[in-house]
């Protein structure tokens, strides 16, 4: 343990965690030829619907311009489908297809391959209080 009483407070040893948590997981998606973006855009998709790009950034904490360069992405993968919206010409609908489907499942062994890498030096009891403590910190 630190003597410096900054290291010592909770506030500090979560922003060190969520540093090595973001290390993790950079690491793993760059090396999966991904995005944590797309993995979550893919995923709110395939969970909550077809949505249009606005929708996709509420969803998904994304800035729109971050949602227009993924889906961009995403739509030059054939892992969307781009349309505009029947009922407003202004927006485009968002759509997974069925390679996106494919990608997602690929990308959700990354997803959990981080957290177990995360996760690695706790034990199953720890991790389930630290989901609980999370959680109730983040106002669940």
């Amino acid at each position: 343990m630190t003597s410096n009483r900054i290291e010592r407070l909770p506030t500090w040893l979560l922003s060190r965690a969520q540093a090595r948590a973001q290390a993790i997981r950079l690491e793993a998606f760059a090396a999966a030829g991904s995005t944590g973006y797309q993995s979550r855009l893919l995923a709110s998709l395939a969970d909550e619907g077809p949505a249009s790009q606005a929708e996709l950034g509420r969803r998904t904490g994304i800035d729109p311009s971050d949602v227009v360069a993924a889906v961009n992405d995403l739509e030059g993968r054939r892992f969307v489908i781009r349309a505009r919206d029947p009922h407003d010409a202004r927006r485009n609908v968002i759509t997974l297809t069925a390679a996106g489907k494919k990608e997602l499942a690929r990308l959700d062994a990354v997803v959990a391959d981080i957290q177990e890498r995360f996760l690695a030096p706790l034990t199953d009891a720890e991790r389930q209080q630290l989901h609980r403590l999370l959680e109730k910190l983040a106002g669940h």
